[in-house]
């Protein structure tokens, strides 16, 4: 039994607002330690619960550093950010990060299955392991992604496509209600595209919210609600 009034010092039991957005950005600026300038500077967007948005912009532009700071991963210079209705990080487990590739050590030595079960550890807090309940979530997320047969697999002997799916698949088993996704279908095969596509298209049947990071909308075949332009620091909001 998980003993939840332990579980990361009580963060994620703070209930969220109904009423409220996903994600409320306002008047954001964000930097790194050493840097005078910001990478991004006064922006502000609104996420409706159940919204999917596109993230554009040019190599530099700043998509990841938004993402990582909606995420708590980078610390505000300036402005908020609500999940919610709550700060960064106050309801943690319902926000899902998924890195770009490289962003990973391919070579660590832990199976595919051990890796997406990671995604449950938010939900366990700090004296308890994942349980039967947890093991069947990454069963359950595994078959959905087409990579069951894999799970044993050390993660170093994956292809492009099967490293794209099973960090889909460690996001997807934390089961959170907001997902930023950096670049998901960046460099993969249609049979994967395809099926992220249908998946991404579930989860917002079911009332997810998702921003996607991508070069160039018009590439994809996803559907958005809108996009958000980064250009030079500082973002756009416009129709997909």
């Amino acid at each position: 039994m998980k003993l939840e009034w332990l579980a990361y010092g009580g963060r994620h039991l703070h209930a969220p607002d109904p009423a409220a957005p996903a994600l409320a950005v306002s008047e954001l600026s964000v930097g790194y330690r050493g840097h005078d300038k910001p990478v991004l500077s006064s922006v502000s967007f609104t996420l409706p619960v159940g919204s999917r948005l596109a993230l554009v912009g040019a190599n530099g532009s700043g998509k990841s550093t938004l993402l990582k700071t909606i995420a708590g991963l980078l610390p505000i210079r300036v402005g908020t950010i609500s999940v919610f209705g709550l700060k960064v990080r106050a309801c943690h487990h319902r926000t899902s990060y998924l890195p770009q590739r490289d962003e990973i050590n391919w070579d660590f030595p832990v199976s595919v299955e051990r890796f997406v079960l990671a995604g449950r550890f938010v939900h366990c807090g700090w004296l308890t392991q994942p349980d039967a309940d947890d093991h069947e979530v990454v069963a359950a997320t595994l078959r959905e992604l087409d990579i069951a047969d894999i799970a044993k697999t050390p993660i170093g002997q994956l292809s492009g496509g099967q490293q794209q799916r099973t960090m889909l698949a460690r996001s997807l088993a934390q089961g959170s209600d907001l997902l930023l996704l950096d670049e998901p279908l960046n460099a993969v095969d249609s049979a994967t595209r395809a099926l992220v596509g249908a998946l991404l298209d579930r989860l917002q049947r079911e009332g997810k919210s998702m921003i996607v990071s991508t070069h160039d909308v018009g590439t994809h075949d996803q559907p958005f609600d809108g996009v958000l332009t980064l250009d030079h620091g500082s973002v756009r909001v416009g129709a997909a």
